[in-house]
């Protein structure tokens, strides 16, 4: 199996290589939705992030990615006797495809051991294998609305449920979900936009310097993928160092009322509905001063986060004709002023 693209390797795309990250630092974000062009590294920047975490331990096996010391209690594997032995293995990044069924994603009726053996069993899906690592899903604005619905519970919870086909089965599935798309092909259904965490916008390099810059590193990936990532690692390794001392950080992080004001004051601004803009705001402030190796977060940690955590949770303004960047940017500006005002 080829080695995946390093992520130190990508070239530009910082917005969204940073979103990852902060995904990766604190999971409770929900996630990252890119939107971009065709071709402009988002399959490669989720795939090259798995590298970067901590492999994560389960038993040999196992289906179901599950915590040894918690198994599953679905999972045959780790509640056999004896139990298998432990193995760490990479986070897991599974594929979401477009044709996906349901019972492919969130698993169905083992059909073989009913026909051949009689036997009423379950067949883990996708969710299952999710579990612990990262839920990918390409083109989710084309994403079925059932399916929709599905990953909207899911991802609320935490846990998958069946029920149906006589079985009754419920299992951990806990991911980081990474969507991505064409925005030409169509929106994202508001309820599922609001899931994810942080949003970015990426586009292809504008400047020849880069675009040749992109090439010549694929092409060398390419014709030597074992050299072209040793040549990598000790980057990708100092990187991977750096999100794992910021995770540990997180639990201890102080956040000021300062900031919690700010981030009050910014989404009332910008007219946000509910309350997970404001939370998104503080989970991401506090990833962003975690990764800068700092325990408390301020003010500017906030500001520098605020477009990717705000910009996909703004109603449309038919009297403003300013896209959403630009409108954050501008509220960014109005309750700066104002708390240095009131300092």
């Amino acid at each position: 199996m080829q080695s995946p693209f390093p992520f130190s390797a990508i070239v530009g795309q910082d917005e969204m290589k940073h979103a990852l990250l902060l995904a990766a630092i604190e999971p409770a974000l929900g996630g990252v939705l890119v939107f971009g062009d065709r071709g402009t590294g988002k399959s490669t920047a989720v795939r090259a992030l798995a590298n970067l975490l901590p492999k994560i331990e389960t038993r040999k096996g196992c289906s179901y990615n599950c915590v040894p010391a918690h198994p599953s209690s679905e999972c045959t594997i780790c509640n056999s006797s004896p139990k298998p032995a432990k193995v760490k293995v990479t986070a897991p990044i599974v594929d979401l495809p477009l044709g996906a069924t349901e019972d492919s994603v969130c698993g169905a009726l083992d059909l073989e051991k009913a026909l051949l053996k009689g036997e009423r069993s379950f067949a883990p899906g996708l969710l299952a294998k999710a579990h612990r690592g990262f839920l990918y899903i390409d083109e989710v604005n084309l994403l079925e609305d059932h399916l929709v619905d599905l990953l909207l519970d899911v991802a609320a919870s935490g846990t998958n449920v069946v029920e149906r086909e006589g079985l009754s089965v419920r299992h951990p599935a806990k991911f980081i979900m990474v969507g991505s798309g064409n925005p030409e092909e169509g929106e994202l259904r508001p309820q599922l936009l609001d899931r994810f965490g942080l949003s970015v916008d990426v586009s292809s390099p504008k400047d020849v310097k880069t675009r040749v810059e992109v090439v010549k590193r694929r092409e060398a990936y390419e014709a030597s993928t074992g050299s072209f990532c040793a040549d990598w690692a000790a980057m990708d390794q100092k990187l991977q160092r750096r999100v794992l001392a910021a995770r540990k950080l997180i639990p201890d992080m102080e956040t000021p009322d300062s900031v919690f004001a700010f981030c009050a004051e910014l989404c009332l601004r910008l007219g946000i509905d509910g309350l997970r803009g404001e939370l998104t705001l503080i989970r991401a402030a506090r990833a962003h001063a975690a990764f800068e190796k700092r325990s408390t977060v301020t003010l500017k940690d906030a500001v520098s986060v605020a477009p990717m955590a705000l910009c996909h949770r703004l109603r449309r303004d038919p009297l403003d004709e300013a896209g959403s960047t630009a409108r954050v940017s501008r509220a960014l500006g109005e309750v700066s002023q104002m708390t240095v005002g009131n300092a």
